[in-house]
């Protein structure tokens, strides 16, 4: 019987092994570094690849696959976004990725992602703020509580320096599990009972919810100026979260603009509105905050780059680690031309088989 070489096994990390992968590091070292890795491969962006993800929508979510390669290797994600599953005890979001040699085409890495896309989600927007929000940001507005909250409000603590965070969510059992969660990451949290308390003396604004509609999380006359506003949760066709006159206020920095005029606030907006791309401020062809009045919106739906990125990531911080597993994925004859024989010999004996 043939046994698969070393060479046609695949290092994969599960859902297990990631979650100790970060508790090994830290999670606020982990976000950090994707952070950091990430802005890395936005330096690089022309390198990419890129296309907006491949979707197909139903009546009650979408699966997507988010592909792309900086031309040595190439990544991969497979994910979904189904709101009512919240309803049936399941996750709104679910995810796996790979990475790939682009010289054979063989994968190097195959990983469970719905832990990793909520960091590096969380870490994308704690970049991008970074870079956009007011200097001295000290409190965060966090509307909507649910899977994605607590990995906002560290990764903007850890990267950004944010002390405190004033919850708000249509369920307050939602800001109550994500008090309770934080607890002991040294912020400070405030369970508000309206949105418009949430965001009083908020730097920065966060919203995340999961209704797949386009709603109305924040009017115009909610926000002030001076502020950064990190809009995650309109990320498909037909849900936004925003007023568009915030659109017409702010100045709006994107990922990957055909993408998310497709998805994100933009949908609101006639496609001659203007946009700067969130990479060209940090290699430095365009300024990002300009002054202490602006108000800034970074629209973020989520690109195939960021996952490439914490792809990456994993990958240099398994490797030669007991948190992989050796999978048996690809079917790799000795004679490559052979294929059919690797099958004849792998047979538990030489019996004609009859079906």
């Amino acid at each position: 019987m043939n046994t698969p070489s070393h060479k046609a096994l695949v290092p994969f990390v599960s859902v297990k092994n990631m979650m100790q992968l970060v508790h090994r590091v830290g999670i606020e070292k982990m976000l950090t570094g994707l952070a950091d890795a990430i802005e890395q491969d936005f330096l690089r962006w022309p390198l990419f690849d890129k296309t907006p993800r491949v979707a197909s929508h139903s009546e009650v979510g979408v699966i997507e696959l988010m592909p792309t390669s900086d031309g040595e290797t190439y990544g991969f994600k497979y994910v979904n976004g189904h709101p009512k599953n919240t309803h049936e005890g399941l996750q709104t979001v679910t995810a796996f990725g790979l990475l790939a040699d682009v010289y054979t085409g063989y994968p190097l890495l195959l990983s469970e992602m719905t832990l990793l896309t909520a960091l590096r989600t969380a870490a994308t927007s704690a970049m991008a703020a970074r870079h956009l929000a007011p200097k001295g940001a000290h409190t965060m507005a966090m509307i909507g509580n649910g899977a994605q909250s607590e990995f906002q409000c560290i990764a903007f603590a850890a990267v950004c320096g944010i002390k405190s965070v004033n919850l708000y969510d249509i369920d307050r059992a939602a800001s109550e599990k994500a008090a309770r969660n934080l607890a002991g990451f040294g912020i400070t949290t405030v369970i508000c009972d309206t949105p418009e308390r949430a965001i009083q003396g908020a730097q920065i604004i966060t919203t995340c919810t999961a209704d797949k509609q386009n709603a109305t999380i924040l009017t115009e006359n909610m926000i002030g100026e001076g502020v950064h506003i990190n809009a995650i949760g309109g990320d498909c066709p037909g849900k936004t979260e925003l007023s568009a006159r915030i659109l017409e206020r702010a100045t709006t920095f994107v990922e990957y603009p055909p993408q998310t005029r497709i998805e994100g606030e933009l949908q609101q907006m006639s496609d001659d509105y203007p946009v700067t791309e969130l990479w060209q401020v940090i290699t430095g062809e365009k300024v990002g905050r300009k002054d202490a009045h602006q108000i800034t919106l970074f629209d973020s739906v989520g690109f195939a780059i960021e996952d490439f990125s914490a792809l990456r990531f994993v990958r240099d911080h398994v490797n030669g680690t007991d948190l992989v597993e050796m999978l048996d994925l690809l079917a790799d004859p000795d004679d490559p031309r052979d294929l059919f024989g690797m099958f004849l010999r792998a047979s538990p004996d030489t019996t004609t088989l009859v079906v």
